[in-house]
């Protein structure tokens, strides 16, 4: 699968896409897979401020469990409650409905270190290998 074009992704696979002064993060189609069914997602409170590379939360599948790190520093605005019921929404759709957390951006200028689609595409097949 093709990673969607405007968003820029993270080696650890969270991916962000920026929208004004927000941002929103999720894990990638790559990653949710790699996990399989995901059973519980722990994130932060609302407010909460994380630095770029910052752990921010916890994903556990029946597989294993994985820190969630932040691609982009800033302010926790709002978390995915949809979550916290049905959290296999990460597995049914990672980019849309299944996102994680929004964040007031600290400093856009971040966003330049993250890769793009077609880098991490690159990157998930090399690592798939």
């Amino acid at each position: 699968m093709k990673s969607p074009e405007q968003l820029r992704f993270t080696r650890e696979h969270e991916w962000v896409r920026i929208e004004d002064d927000h941002a929103t993060i999720g894990i990638t189609d790559h990653a949710q897979d790699a996990l399989g069914d995901i059973v519980y997602v722990e994130l932060p409170e609302v407010g909460e401020v994380f630095d770029q590379d910052d752990v921010f939360g916890v994903v556990e599948s029946v597989k294993t469990t994985s820190d969630l790190y932040s691609p982009i520093g800033g302010t926790i605005a709002e978390i995915n409650e949809a979550l916290v019921e049905n959290s296999g929404l990460v597995n049914d759709d990672c980019y849309g409905e299944g996102w994680l957390i929004r964040i007031k951006l600290k400093d856009p200028a971040e966003t330049e270190k993250l890769m793009t689609a077609a880098q991490y595409d690159l990157f998930a097949a090399e690592e798939s290998e």
